[in-house]
């Protein structure tokens, strides 16, 4: 047999996502490549890895088992890499950070640096809504979780990166420059809600209970982008967070409608599990940030000081 380190990866990322379309998207691969590589990883073996069912693909038993072995040769190449880059004096290792889906707009500049600085760490980064971020972290499934609302009921530490302003947001076509009575605002317009589970939809909820805001027009989306997009196109209007709107106030797509209430301010905050062992990666990211944070948020997010 001839297989490669290449076709073993590929793969092993499609058994891992079901999917070729996924697995291409994830290894940064067209999806004819992947179908080639795969295809020419089966005719290494006499029995078949995988079946297509209608458009599924549906990996067999004895697919399984290869991709079983497959995790530990590549992990065991990873290890090898490690090792070499350790024995040069160099970080190594895998850091695993669970990010709220508008964090995205913030983590990236806290990390960039770092990984500069440090070439042999390999990066893992899960965005998704903000409870599956909790309980990616409760499951000691990641290093640290990014979020903008603390959990409850779990025992955490945590080091605040950037504060996160939300306000009402709506298009430009309805020019509101006056101050808003929120009681009055909705009676005639549509609020758009995120996800349940999402930190922005939990926030906006606890707003609207502790003002006692009537809402007659709902929508819920399940993305901060899908919301800001209903909302540049005149579906409504939103309690978003400032820092995934940046642009869209910078050219007048959006403006943020004047109310006393708002704006809702909580933090961007770095959690990890109480009494966490960390690993030397993770010390070394955590020293990083209390040294580097304030500087990071001044430099890239100093346009957000001036709402």
């Amino acid at each position: 047999m001839h297989y490669t380190l290449n076709q073993l990866q590929i793969f092993l990322k499609t058994v891992q996502t079901q999917s070729v379309t996924k697995a291409s998207e994830e290894l940064h691969l067209t999806q004819p490549a992947v179908s080639i590589q795969l295809r020419n990883f089966q005719e290494q073996f006499d029995i078949p890895l995988t079946e297509v069912i209608g458009r599924k693909i549906y990996i067999t038993d004895f697919g399984r088992e290869i991709a079983k072995a497959a995790e530990i040769i590549i992990q065991q190449m990873q290890s090898i890499n490690y090792k070499t880059m350790a024995y040069k004096g160099q970080l190594t290792g895998r850091l695993k950070i669970s990010v709220v889906s508008t964090g995205k707009y913030v983590m990236p500049y806290f990390l960039s640096q770092f990984m500069q600085q440090h070439p042999g760490i390999e990066l893992q980064m899960d965005v998704t809504n903000k409870q599956k971020v909790v309980e990616s972290l409760e499951n000691n499934e990641v290093d640290f979780a990014l979020v903008s609302i603390l959990p409850k009921n779990l025992a955490i530490e945590k080091i605040d990166l950037l504060e996160n302003k939300l306000f009402l947001v709506g298009n430009t076509i309805e020019k509101i420059e006056t101050q808003a009575h929120l009681k009055d605002f909705f009676e005639n317009r549509s609020l758009i809600f995120r996800e349940k589970g999402s930190g922005t939809r939990q926030t906006m909820e606890k707003f609207i209970e502790k003002n006692k805001i009537s809402v007659l027009k709902k929508m819920e989306l399940t993305s901060n982008e899908a919301v800001k997009q209903a909302v540049l196109a005149g579906l409504g209007y939103s309690i978003m967070p400032l820092i995934g709107i940046r642009n869209e106030l910078t050219y007048n797509e959006l403006q943020i409608i004047p109310v006393d209430e708002l704006p809702i301010v909580t933090n961007w905050s770095l959690i990890w599990l109480k009494g966490k062992n960390h690993a030397p990666v993770s010390l070394a990211f955590l020293e990083y940030l209390q040294k580097e944070k304030s500087e990071i948020a001044h430099e890239k997010f100093s346009w957000h000081e001036k709402y």
